[in-house]
């Protein structure tokens, strides 16, 4: 497997678990990227486009993800394949990719017998991935000046865990301290494989957002904070979003803060309350507006606009820095994005 390569700088994140041995260190950083790795993607009031719905991708190659893990479980059976779909993002125009470890818990993977430390393996090749396929991308646009690509590893929500659909909902019941010990291990061992921030995303509860909040400045690490919502105004689980974008203000590790998973109809206003009350970047990458029946594991057809140039220009007039796609969103979709964003 191709590793990061010249990009990768010398290791400077800590063991996940002190004692433990979890082989090579992989060191995602751009060199490109200074302390905050969002400001060269951002300076001069630039917009970034992120990438799309990386399990869209691979499905549209074919592969299926009927599993628990997702997306996670190519990082054992067909690594390739997340390179390439991260490869055709980054082709698309996309200036970040977020890694495949969105569904990837040490508990999703102990229920499919992986132990502990396969597991921090496979959390770290989620950001050897992501860096390998821009180093390809690199490779194939020498020797044009790229600028800065960023790779963000995903942390998903407790819900995604569950895999029943509870990431649409949150109100686990869980508080605090619970979902501190559910994130801490997965959190520190992705910041650990050296990505250039973490993507904290799909959060569709207050309690758990606060409870990231707590472990990025615990780990000394750089993140965004996106917010999953039901409406223009509010998470999923019925908290105001202004309540929860005032953790990212209040929380110097998170240098981003906005939404994904989440109709495209909802994102300008929810833009605009966000802008409310933070003045950190803002960050929006809605699905499709299809909407997802966890019962029978389908798609249901969207009641509302689909992502599209007009709608993310208005998002961007509304404040939005960054803008991608998520759930059933394609590099088609980005390439239209990056070809308006960036003229």
């Amino acid at each position: 497997m191709e590793r990061p390569g010249p990009e990768a700088g010398p290791d400077r994140r800590p063991d996940p678990r002190p004692g433990s041995d979890t082989g090579p260190r992989i060191d995602a950083v751009d060199p490109l990227a200074p302390p905050d790795p969002l400001a060269p993607l951002l300076a001069g009031g630039r917009v970034a486009v992120i990438d799309g719905g990386l399990a869209t991708e691979i499905e549209a190659a074919g592969l299926r993800l009927d599993d628990h893990l997702w997306s996670a479980r190519l990082l054992a059976d067909d690594p390739e394949a997340i390179v390439a779909a991260h490869l055709a993002y980054f082709r698309a125009g996309a200036r970040v990719a977020i890694t495949a470890s969105y569904q990837a818990t040490y508990e999703g993977f102990a229920a499919r017998g992986v132990g502990r430390d396969q597991a921090t393996v496979l959390l770290g090749r989620s950001v050897e991935l992501a860096a390998s396929a821009r180093k390809r991308f690199r490779a194939e646009r020498v020797p044009a000046d790229l600028g800065p690509l960023l790779v963000a590893a995903s942390i998903g929500p407790y819900g995604a865990f569950l895999a029943d659909g509870s990431e649409y909902r949150g109100r686990y019941g869980l508080d605090r301290a619970a979902l501190r010990d559910f994130h801490r291990d997965r959190l520190r061992a992705l910041w650990a494989a050296g990505p250039d921030l973490l993507a904290c995303e799909t959060i569709p509860d207050f309690v758990e957002a606060r409870a990231l909040a707590d472990l990025v400045e615990e780990a000394g690490a750089a993140a965004w904070l996106s917010l999953s919502c039901a409406d223009g105004g509010h998470l999923r689980d019925g908290t105001p979003v202004e309540d929860a974008a005032g953790i990212a203000d209040a929380t110097p590790g998170l240098v981003a803060v906005g939404v994904n998973c989440t109709a495209p109809q909802h994102v300008e206003e929810l833009v605009r309350r966000i802008a409310g009350v933070t003045a950190k970047p803002i960050v929006v990458y809605p699905n499709s507006g299809e909407g997802w029946d966890a019962a029978s594991g389908t798609w249901l057809p969207a009641s509302g606009p689909d992502v599209d140039v007009a709608g993310a220009r208005a998002w961007v007039a509304a404040g939005a820095r960054l803008v991608g796609g998520c759930c059933r969103v394609g590099p088609g979709r980005i390439a239209e994005l990056a070809g308006a964003l960036s003229a």
